[in-house]
C-alpha cells in the first residue's frame, strides 16, 4: 500500500504533528510512504530521517499552479494509492486539494484523493472537500459533528464521507512520577500555584486566550488567588496576549512557554485544562492528550469538543466568549475534590477505551486498503 500526504502549510499544530506520527506508524507497518510540503516547513524537517519519500516546492510559487508546481505535485503523487490532503485554509485562489485533484486528473492518475478535516469553516467551499467528481476522492471527517455538518450542509454523499477519529498515544501520555519531577525541573511555577491551568497551541485569535484571561482575572479577584495559567505555544497574537497580561495585572497569574513536541511533560504540570476558543475547531489533539494523562478539562462547546469533553463526566463545556461561564465551570472542577478525582478517573478511561492511537491507525490503514480494493 503506498500512502500519500499532503500538506500545504508551515504550521506545527496538532494536525501536523499527527501526520508525523502516523508516517512512522504506518511505516513501522510496511506501508510505502511519500509526503509532499513546503521547502523549509517544520513536517519536512521532522519526517526527514523517517524513510517517507518527500518531495518540496515553493510555497510562495505554487498558487500559480504552473506546469513546473504541477509536474512537482504530480510526481509526488503518482504512484500512491492513496494521496491525504489536510483542509487548509485557500490563499490567493490557491486550494491545495483542488490542484491536487487538478493535478491527478490531469495526469490520468488512478491516485484516489482524501480531503481531511475535523474543522469546519462555513466559508469554505464543497470543492474544497470533494474537489473533482471524475476523478475517485473521498473525504475523511475526523469529529461526527464535521461528518453530518459535510453531508447534511454541503449535500455530499455519506458514503464518500468516513468517520475515523485521530486518537492519541495513551502510552506515552500518561501519568509518572519521574516525569512529574521533570515536568517541575522544566516548568517552575509560583509555589503557591493552585490550581494550575494550561492553555496549549496556537496563540491566535479564534482560540479565545483574551476571553479566558479575564475569566482568570474574575478567579483571582474571588475564589482562587492562586490560580495560575501556563500558556504553552507560540503564534500571531503572542505580543498582544504578553501585554494584555501586563495591563490586566495578572504576571504573578500567568506565565508563557515555548512551543513542544513534548507536551506530556506541560499535562504532568497542569490541573485543569482550557481551551476557550471561539470557533472553528475540529477535535483538538490538546484535549484527547490532557484526558488521556487524566487531566480535565474546561472548553468550549464548539466543533467536535462535545464527542470528546461528556459535559459533567470528563470535564465541562461552555458557550464560546462567556467569561463568567468560564470561570464558574474551572470553580466547579476544582472546589470539589471527589468529584476532580472522578473526573480524572473517568477522562483517562474514555481516551483508553474510545481514542487509543494505535487502534485508530489500524482503522485509517483498513479504510485505505479498502478503498484501494473497491477500484
Amino acid at each position: 500500500m503506498h500512502i500519500g500526504f499532503i500538506e500545504d502549510t508551515h504550521l506545527h499544530g496538532g494536525t501536523q504533528i499527527w501526520v508525523t506520527e502516523a508516517v512512522q506508524a504506518f511505516i513501522k507497518k510496511n506501508q510505502e510512504i511519500s509526503l509532499i510540503a513546503p521547502e523549509g516547513s517544520w513536517i519536512v524537517e521532522q519526517c526527514r530521517n523517517t524513510g517517507a519519500a518527500i518531495t518540496t516546492y515553493d510555497w510562495d510559487e505554487v498558487v500559480h499552479e504552473d506546469p513546473h508546481n504541477q509536474d512537482i505535485w504530480t510526481d509526488a503523487i503518482g504512484d500512491c494509492d492513496v494521496a491525504i490532503c489536510t483542509v487548509h485554509p485557500p490563499r490567493e485562489m490557491f486550494h491545495c486539494s483542488v490542484f491536487a485533484a487538478h493535478c491527478i486528473r490531469e495526469g490520468g492518475l488512478e491516485t484516489h484523493l482524501i480531503p481531511k478535516t475535523g474543522t469546519i469553516v462555513p466559508e469554505y467551499l464543497r470543492e474544497f472537500y470533494l474537489p473533482d467528481e471524475t476523478i475517485r476522492s473521498s473525504v475523511i471527517a475526523i469529529t461526527d459533528f464535521t461528518r453530518r455538518y459535510l453531508i447534511e450542509t454541503y449535500n455530499i454523499p455519506a458514503n464518500k464521507v468516513a468517520l475515523i477519529y485521530q486518537g492519541t498515544d495513551t502510552e506515552r501520555f500518561k501519568h509518572s512520577d519521574s516525569a512529574r519531577k521533570e515536568a517541575q525541573d522544566r516548568y517552575p511555577l509560583p509555589k503557591d500555584a493552585s490550581p494550575i491551568l494550561g492553555s496549549i497551541g496556537s496563540f491566535e485569535p479564534r482560540k479565545g486566550h483574551p476571553v479566558l484571561f479575564e475569566a482568570l482575572e474574575e478567579l483571582v479577584k474571588s475564589r482562587l488567588p492562586n490560580a495560575h495559567l501556563m500558556m504553552v505555544g507560540d503564534g500571531p497574537d503572542e505580543t498582544m496576549l504578553k501585554e494584555m497580561v501586563k495591563a490586566q495585572g495578572l504576571e504573578r497569574n500567568i506565565s508563557f512557554f515555548p512551543f513542544t513536541d513534548e507536551p506530556n511533560y506541560v499535562f504532568e504540570r497542569l490541573e485543569i485544562t482550557v481551551l476557550p476558543s471561539l470557533y472553528k475547531e475540529g477535535l483538538p489533539n490538546v484535549l484527547l492528550e490532557s484526558e488521556s494523562m487524566g487531566v480535565p478539562v474546561v472548553a468550549s462547546n464548539v466543533g467536535g469538543i462535545s464527542e470528546i469533553v461528556i459535559d459533567g463526566e470528563t470535564g465541562y463545556l461552555v458557550e464560546p466568549g462567556d467569561k463568567s461561564a468560564l470561570a464558574d465551570a474551572i470553580i466547579d472542577v476544582w472546589v470539589n475534590q471527589n468529584n476532580y478525582q472522578e473526573m480524572s478517573g473517568k477522562a483517562r478511561k474514555l481516551i483508553v477505551q474510545e481514542f487509543d492511537k494505535a487502534t485508530q491507525f489500524e482503522r485509517f490503514i483498513s479504510h485505505f486498503h479498502s478503498i484501494k480494493n473497491s477500484g
